[in-house]
């Protein structure tokens, strides 16, 4: 169970800032810590700074319950995370279903005070300029055509018979622009973007590949920007009713972002992948640390959680496959008021807390 030690939690310029906590930085506490300075060979210089991304509160509720302080990871795994962000290297993260690796993802955001988390769900059809960016070139295809005709399907006027005059300028390229979670994440900011890339062994095979030269680099070009012309555009992103602008249609990072990549282990990956990536298996939570994330959720701690996280933990050490949130589902029922503990009531405990490798 990880506490912060003295050491590095009174020097604030420690290696060592995050200390899954997930507690969100105090408000008269300075603000969020600084982190360490990167490796030269990891320095980037993107242009132009955007303006930092909102929290998303609601979406770090869901995912970790209320804002108080309670160890959640253990210390090989904080110092996993750390090693991370001052190397600037993906975290490449594997466990069993449920043991909590997408959640890490929010709980440096939080802790850190990075922003709204961007992610990236990966399925076999998944390609990487689905992460950098879209571009909708139907969409433009027609809105010129329309601009072509007099205006976007403007009607004659009522009166005089005429339709509007049509607009000196084309449509705007960069209206038919959004970046992809990837692509979001490595605009320039001046503190690093936290980006979940979940699953990424359902991908195709070719992913992880094509991932190697982005990840490397920091960066990434927009053949369409490149081809129109264009010195600045203003481009949509991934963050709901936020822009940006890319110069010369290339988006470099200022500070490259916190990669959360998860695999539930259901392929390896090539060697030169790895090498990029830092490794970090989480085991499942102790007993000590499922009690923390139920008073996290449930915001108290419930009668009889005790025997529930005792079956849960029996279950798991039998070799069944269980997800923390099915505890955190049994937690809520028998809690519930009027929930009786009879046969009927056995069983729904018993379909909660079954054993996923099972299928059913």
């Amino acid at each position: 169970m990880t506490q912060p030690d003295a050491e590095t939690n009174g020097n604030p310029g420690s290696w060592r800032v995050f200390h899954g906590t997930g507690a969100a930085p105090a408000a008269d506490g300075g603000g969020p810590p600084e982190l360490p300075q990167p490796p030269p060979w990891r320095e980037f210089s993107g242009e132009p700074l955007q303006e930092p991304p909102a929290d998303d509160d609601r979406a770090a509720l869901r995912r970790l319950g209320g804002p108080d302080a309670r160890p959640t990871l253990r210390e090989e795994e904080v110092d996993t995370v750390n090693a991370a962000l001052l190397l600037r290297r993906p975290l490449l993260v594997t466990g069993p279903p449920g043991v909590g690796k997408s959640t890490l993802a929010y709980l440096v955001a939080r802790e850190l005070g990075l922003g709204r988390v961007l992610q990236w769900s990966i399925v076999s059809r998944t390609a990487l300029r689905d992460g950098l960016y879209d571009y909708d070139a139907i969409g433009r295809a027609q809105a010129i055509a329309a601009w072509r005709a007099g205006g976007p399907g403007e009607q004659p006027h009522a009166e005089t018979g005429r339709r509007p005059e049509r607009p000196e300028e084309p449509p705007y390229l960069g209206d038919f622009i959004t970046l992809g979670p990837l692509g979001t994440a490595l605009l320039a900011y001046r503190r690093p973007r936290v980006l979940l890339v979940d699953e990424l062994d359902k991908s195709d095979i070719d992913l992880p590949n094509d991932l190697l030269h982005v990840l490397e680099n920091g960066s990434y070009e927009i053949p369409e920007l490149i081809r129109g012309g264009l010195p600045s555009a203003s481009v949509f992103t991934a963050d709901p009713g936020r822009r940006a602008t890319v110069l010369e249609g290339r988006v470099e990072c200022r500070e490259f972002p916190l990669v959360v990549i998860t695999s539930n282990g259901e392929r390896e990956f090539p060697a030169a992948f790895r090498r990029r990536c830092l490794p970090l298996e989480m085991r499942p939570p102790s007993r000590e640390q499922l009690l923390a994330i139920v008073v996290s959720h449930l915001r108290r701690r419930p009668e009889g959680v005790a025997a529930l996280i005792e079956d849960f933990e029996r279950r798991v050490r039998e070799g069944g496959t269980q997800s923390v949130d099915q505890l955190l589902n049994a937690v809520q029922l028998t809690a519930a008021g009027g929930f009786q503990r009879d046969s009927q009531g056995h069983k729904l405990i018993e379909m909660l807390l079954r054993d996923l490798a099972k299928g059913r």
